[in-house]
């Protein structure tokens, strides 16, 4: 492995570590989407109309695409351990400072130091989460902490949410900045102290680029999220289009987070051993379930399993990608990380735009046959790249390569 992440394996795995990881991972999912389900009332008390109060949400993104890249090389040389204490402190001052904020301005001001923390934060993780576990136990420990992300959409969200409507808005932002600064204290005094190796070389967006198989997963990857934001922005216009009850709409979101979990357990099983075969059969199965969701008008059921399918399949996929990513940049692990934070943060605004699109062109029955299109491309981009982007894991070197003549006879 590369000197850039390469360290000293530790004993144990660190349970404790990632487990705090998991919770800096569902706080940064959380204050992400927390505007959402409060918007009506941030509007009221800022003065401002739904649609501008919508900013708060889009600006964070944005300011991720824009800053990502600039920010990783400008704190490259800090030490992990004391990056990431810091940005969970960001987390929380940008939470605090929406809560208290006395205008619209100040709470977008507010928003866009969380979208320049939340960038970082996906930059330095997978990085900093495979200097401190063993090599071979990578992916076990990404399922470990991508769970946070499933629990912030299912939990995290909706809980948010539920206190603002029943304290107000701004207790519940208040809320989320209480627990970044104790939760920074915990990781403070819990996540290892891992220091830039001497010899690692300096993050170069450019060179990681030119590494074998990251332009693959690069594209790949932001493609499935497209898919993904480009349904899920529109699933309340699909349960009424497919003449579903309206409790099917917060059922459906429910199914989504819960199966995204079982997911994630499923690829932190696979993802070391199988990674090649465990991502194409999953991303085929995401574009199958999105394919059938329009024939499944007037069945809950029916539309219940597909979603669970489309759910499991996206909380798997980003831990397959994950460790796909750091494998193919090399030495440039770090600069092709924060290349996919950039790019996923476009799929998620390209999706919603196109989501709008299918929905505008064809009704609400179209929008997961059009959001099955760039599944499919991206599972043609993982066939395509067996040898770089995504090779076959040790367990799948027996079946996938040929055997020399008499090797039936020899012991393994």
């Amino acid at each position: 492995m590369s000197s850039a992440i390469s360290a000293p394996e530790p004993a144990r795995f660190p349970y404790a570590a990632m487990a705090v990881l998991a919770t800096i991972a569902f706080t940064a999912i959380t204050t992400e989407l927390l505007p959402s389900g409060l918007l009506p009332q941030i509007s009221d008390a800022l003065g401002v109309s739904e649609a501008v109060a919508g900013y708060l949400a889009a600006a964070y993104a944005a300011v991720i695409v824009v800053t990502v890249v600039p920010a990783a090389r400008l704190l490259a040389r800090i030490p992990r351990h004391g990056l990431l204490v810091g940005l969970v402190l960001t987390f929380a001052a940008s939470n605090a400072w929406v809560g208290l904020a006395p205008d619209f301005t100040t709470a977008m001001i507010a928003r866009m130091v969380g979208g320049l923390a939340h960038g970082l934060l996906w930059t330095t993780m997978a990085p900093y989460v495979a200097r401190v576990v063993p090599a071979a136990k990578v992916g076990k420990a990404l399922a470990i902490v991508f769970s946070g992300n499933s629990l912030g959409l299912a939990v995290g969200a909706p809980a948010g949410t539920a206190l603002g409507a029943l304290l107000g808005w701004r207790a519940a932002f208040l809320a989320m900045a209480g627990f970044g600064v104790l939760l920074a204290v915990l990781a403070f005094l819990v996540l290892p102290r891992v220091h830039r190796i001497a010899d690692a070389a300096r993050p170069s967006l450019r060179l990681a680029i030119a590494q074998p198989g990251v332009k693959s997963v690069a594209v790949a990857w932001p493609l499935l999220v497209l898919a993904h934001f480009a349904l899920f922005t529109y699933i309340a216009p699909y349960i009424h289009g497919a003449q579903l009850p309206d409790y099917a709409i917060s059922l459906s979101l429910t199914v989504l987070g819960a199966s995204g979990l079982l997911g994630i357990w499923i690829a932190g099983l696979t993802v070391d051993s199988r990674p090649r075969r465990s991502l194409l059969m999953t991303t085929a199965a995401i574009a199958a379930s999105m394919l059938l969701l329009p024939f499944a008008v007037g069945n809950l059921v029916f539309a219940l399993v597909l979603m669970a399918v489309w759910g499991a399949g996206l909380g798997a996929i980003g831990i397959y990608n994950q460790s796909a990513i750091l494998r193919a940049g090399g030495h440039y692990s770090e600069a092709a990380n924060g290349l996919t934070v950039l790019t996923i943060q476009l799929g998620i605004t390209l999706g919603a735009l196109y989501g709008s699109a299918a929905l505008v062109a064809g009704g609400p029955l179209l929008v997961p046959a059009a959001a099955a299109l760039p599944v499919l491309g991206a599972l043609a981009i993982a066939l395509a790249g067996k040898k770089h982007a995504y090779p076959p894991g040790p367990r799948e070197q027996v079946w996938l390569e040929p055997r020399p003549v008499g090797s039936e006879n020899v012991k393994a």
